[in-house]
């Protein structure tokens, strides 16, 4: 759905100011809806930012590392509740206790960089010898003590990945992501058309272009390179899209592992994936930097509308590209809500055995509503606004949560005689009078 006009001159200027505030060589971006591009901006000149120039995306190469574990666990190659230990030999004990989900979700306690000079500025080594610089000097933390980015810890995935797969870590990428969602722009390294990288001079604002090197053992943190249109189709996926990545799937990358401000609530990470909160809304996506770079996708994955933008520059002095991409998001979701939800229509009636269960129920003095839906129960109390729960058919007289706090608990229909006189979810019995016992 293509924005209306007074959006698009919005978004235009929110891009314009932002590359002229914050001193941006070349800044583009682009909005996502219902699972395609709805609007391109750019702004800049050095060089004339297009959608099949590429850049690099920096850590947003974590949420595709993210998606190819996810992928093997999948499999039944391992879990996420594994150790690392279980799975790459010859770590140090206090490394390898650390699990599969820590690493993902940055609560492993491990030092944000490996040893050795910064990674992002310099060529990078082989996963031996990667894997031979973590010792019990790279844990900061117990896990789970706090919420500590950590680099080094998806240098280690990546090093996972290759260990299951018998592929280098990009190849899988590509193999599992990549090629299946037609990101043929997505690449290791860059290629040509691509926007070099610049360090821009504080003083007098001259261009000071980067290094581009291999990252080696770290490229799962941060080596990809790709263009707006790629990035787009990547937003769409995990807006909902669908095309490779289940919403299950996606659901389960966007579940919070760790809270970044435990005393504001307003970021925290899941499995390969940043979150933030921006009033009432929860998006979900990732920033990126290497020097020379910066890059940032959003998604709103209620409405599926998303943002992202790509920099050519290693600061947006007073903005920060996350910020930027969160305006984006919001400005248009402001300006243009979703579209409310397609017509009722009437459905089926229910099975003779289930018709008895809908209609309204007690418990504790509280009145609750059960409604059949779609092969379901919907059931939640009357009144204002509350936890929704979704049950789904198991066995005769037997549903299974699937939403709300009864996720995975079990609803038992009571009888007496054939007659319902009971529904009792996790051991709470509904009855039809408000005070039965």
């Amino acid at each position: 759905m293509p924005l209306a006009p007074p959006t698009i001159d919005r978004v235009d200027e929110i891009v314009r100011r932002a590359q002229a505030d914050c001193r941006a060589p070349a800044l583009i971006a682009a909005i996502v809806r219902d699972g395609g591009v709805a609007h391109v901006s750019a702004a800049g000149d050095q060089p004339l930012p297009h959608r099949e120039l590429q850049f690099r995306l920096g850590s947003i190469t974590k949420s595709l590392t993210a998606a190819v574990v996810l992928g093997l666990r999948d499999e039944g190659r391992l879990d996420l509740d594994d150790r690392l230990g279980d799975h790459l030999s010859g770590l140090a004990p206090e490394v390898g206790r650390a699990r599969l989900r820590q690493l993902l979700g940055h609560a492993a306690g491990l030092q944000r960089e490996p040893d050795g000079p910064w990674w992002e500025r310099h060529a990078g080594g082989s996963v031996a010898d990667l894997l031979a610089g973590v010792g019990p000097h790279k844990v900061a933390f117990g896990p789970y003590a706090r919420f500590h980015y950590s680099n080094l810890a998806y240098g280690l995935l990546g090093a996972l990945v290759e260990h299951h797969t018998g592929q280098t870590w990009f190849d899988a990428v590509r193999e599992r992501l990549l090629q299946p969602l037609g990101l043929g722009r997505t690449t290791y390294q860059a290629t040509e058309p691509f926007a070099r990288g610049y360090v821009v001079h504080p003083y007098h604002r001259t261009l000071h272009e980067e290094p581009r090197h291999d990252a080696g053992a770290m490229a799962p943190a941060g080596q990809l390179w790709s263009t707006i249109d790629d990035l787009a189709r990547w937003a769409a996926e995990l807006g909902g899209a669908g095309r490779v990545l289940s919403r299950a799937t996606v659901a389960e990358l966007a579940h919070p592992v760790t809270i970044a401000d435990p005393d504001g609530w307003t970021g925290g990470y899941g499995l390969g994936l940043q979150l933030w909160r921006s009033g009432d809304r929860v998006l979900i996506g990732h920033t990126g930097s290497m020097p020379g770079y910066l890059a940032v996708v959003v998604v709103h994955r209620p409405s599926g509308t998303g943002a992202l933008a790509l920099a050519n520059t290693y600061s947006l002095p007073g903005l920060g590209i996350g910020r930027l991409g969160l305006s984006l998001v919001d400005t248009v979701l402001d300006a243009e809500p979703p579209a409310p939800a397609a017509a009722w229509q009437p459905a089926l009636a229910p099975p003779d055995d289930v018709a008895p269960l809908c209609g309204r129920w007690w418990w504790m003095g509280r009145e609750y509503l059960v409604s059949y839906v779609d092969g379901g129960l919907d059931m939640g109390p009357v009144g204002p606004p509350g936890d929704r729960w979704r049950f789904t058919p198991e066995g005769p007289d037997r549903w299974r949560g699937q939403l709300g706090e009864q996720i995975g608990e079990v609803l038992t229909v009571l009888r007496d005689g054939g007659a319902v006189v009971g529904l009792d979810v996790a051991t709470f019995v509904f009855r039809r009078e408000p005070l039965a016992d």
